[in-house]
């Protein structure tokens, strides 16, 4: 039986090979993958082939925002089954450095994560992986709010480091995926008011439909907000981002900007004494994110715009350049065909 992968042999060109028949081992388990969504980190690999110090060297496959069902089980495997529905989180730690003694497995050194070179991705029929990157799905849940999982992690990791409480007035620059699941994760952890900054009228239509404050850039006029998600990458909304913030601000930036050096305005912020934390993924997020889209306190309509077979991957991918009204994409490798599905 053949096991299908999108590899991307060279830039901007992805192909389907066979993958290979994964076998567990001891503590793993075989993932037929259902759901892959596009992460704006898998199209800079795709364009541009690296992303700060990790670097695209030879043939990779893409996505690490996977859901699906597991098929196998290897020895010593408790906590899951075959049949049961599963969210993957794609880092495996190393579970020996001080990093993953301290339980910030995130920042371990030896991390292996998904679609990160020199390691393959999710974009492949069957997938073998730990099972402690595992997490059982409610019924009521698709696949597709599976593989929502995973950036909506990246969102709660952002509220929590930028010290979020109960009250707070949010705002969040850049509607994109994370951005919007960013505001929806603080709506849910008790801010009293979310605001989303963005340029692109298709998005803030989206953020405005799942109940969040929908506004484009304005020049900061006073300091009213008390936490900023920057989630856009980009200098200007930083800028204005830390502007915005009351004295006692805090910050999270999820984005990172495009240069290596990015430019703070010190002079203003260290009066205000304004904290800014960096987000590098996520920790001990997974049940509380199932929790949140299984409830419904943190909504998913609206956020996937278009679904592609495995074998349209490479259409997919180039796709947020030709069509503006596009969010989340979700590859389902378990489908070859017809790529018009939405």
């Amino acid at each position: 039986m053949s096991n299908l992968a999108a590899v991307m042999n060279r830039l901007g060109s992805i192909e389907i090979e066979e993958g290979g028949e994964p076998v567990p081992g001891p503590g793993e388990v075989v993932v037929q993958v259902m759901a892959v969504g596009i992460c704006g980190s898998d199209v800079t690999y795709f364009e541009h082939g690296r992303i700060g110090q990790w670097v695209v060297n030879g043939p990779i496959i893409l996505g690490h925002e996977a859901s699906g069902v597991v098929l196998e089980c290897g020895p010593e495997v408790r906590r899951v089954r075959p049949g049961d529905r599963v969210a993957i989180e794609p880092g495996t730690p190393c579970e020996r450095c001080t990093q993953c003694r301290r339980g910030d497995y995130h920042l371990c050194p030896d991390l292996v994560f998904l679609a990160t070179p020199p390691y393959d991705g999710a974009l492949i029929q069957r997938l073998r992986i730990a099972e402690r990157c595992v997490y059982p799905l409610p019924d009521s849940m698709s696949f597709d709010e599976g593989a929502l999982v995973e950036p909506l992690s990246v969102g709660l990791w952002a509220c929590r480091r930028a010290g979020l409480r109960p009250g707070d007035d949010v705002l969040v620059t850049g509607a994109g995926p994370i951005g919007i699941l960013a505001g929806c994760a603080a709506r849910a952890l008790g801010a009293r008011t979310v605001t989303v900054v963005d340029v692109s009228d298709f998005r803030l239509s989206i953020a405005d439909r799942l109940g969040l404050r929908a506004q484009r850039p304005i020049d900061p006029i006073e300091r009213d907000h008390d936490v900023l998600l920057e989630c856009s990458s980009a200098q200007e909304a930083l800028i204005s981002g830390l502007r915005r913030l009351r004295p006692g601000g805090r910050a999270a930036l999820v984005g990172v900007p495009k240069s290596e050096l990015a430019q703070l305005p010190l002079a203003e912020l260290v009066p205000q004494e304004v904290t800014v934390a960096l987000v590098n993924r996520y920790a001990h997020t997974w049940p509380t994110a199932i929790a949140l889209l299984a409830s419904g306190r943190v909504p998913s309509e609206h956020l996937v715009t278009h679904h592609f077979p495995l074998d349209a991957t490479a259409e997919a991918f180039t796709l947020p350049r030709r069509n503006p009204e596009t969010l989340k994409i979700v590859i389902e490798p378990q489908r070859l065909g017809d790529p018009s599905r939405k």
